[in-house]
């Protein structure tokens, strides 16, 4: 057996394929009731498939409807797959790949944001240098005593690796991420 195609626990060694893998943003319409996000997370993981980011909420109060945001990465048929299985699950009303979707109606990418807690903890230059280069970005101080600043930030996940890669000299300790929560530009719904 070819050294390629060898099984590594992983659903992306089954068939050779020229594709590079792309990084994908799916929007899961299910159920809010418990056990539903579970069973969508066990299709992932069952079958080898990564999850980059992750979000969920109720999105529709009085339909007790969730919205699962996952951003994955695959190859067009890997992506395919995941889409085509996630529509079997029975609590899924709807799965809408936004990148594929946003390509069809001949627009961008669809917007993606994310929102972090940044803390930084630095006395003296680092101190005011994590300030300045916090204000650059335009991340918010929610928190600040001598020792330490805790910065919001919000944008896209590039702006959010840039922020972290700049304080991480300056002093930053911890990070927590909320994931990304995406949605395609124009008119139409999901």
């Amino acid at each position: 057996m070819n050294a390629q195609l060898q099984p590594t626990g992983s659903a992306y060694f089954i068939a050779r394929d020229l594709q590079q893998p792309e990084s994908h943003t799916l929007s899961v319409i299910v159920d809010n009731e418990p056990g539903v996000l579970a069973r969508v997370i066990g299709l992932f993981s069952g079958r080898g498939y990564n999850i980059e980011s992750l979000t969920v909420s109720e999105t529709e109060h009085q339909s007790h409807l969730s919205r699962i945001t996952i951003v994955t990465r695959g190859t067009a048929h890997v992506l395919d797959q995941i889409r085509h299985q996630l529509e079997r699950i029975v609590p899924v009303h709807r799965v809408v790949d936004l990148s594929v979707r946003a390509t069809e109606l001949g627009q961008e990418r669809p917007l993606e944001r994310e929102l972090a807690l940044v803390k930084v903890v630095g006395t003296g230059e680092n101190r005011v240098e994590a300030l300045r280069l916090a204000e650059a970005f335009r991340a918010s101080v929610i928190d600040a005593n001598t020792e330490h600043f805790i910065f919001e930030i919000t944008g896209k996940v590039s702006k959010i690796e840039q922020f972290i890669t700049i304080m991480r000299p300056l002093g930053l300790i911890e990070i927590c991420r909320t994931g990304v929560a995406a949605m395609n530009r124009g008119p139409e719904g999901m």
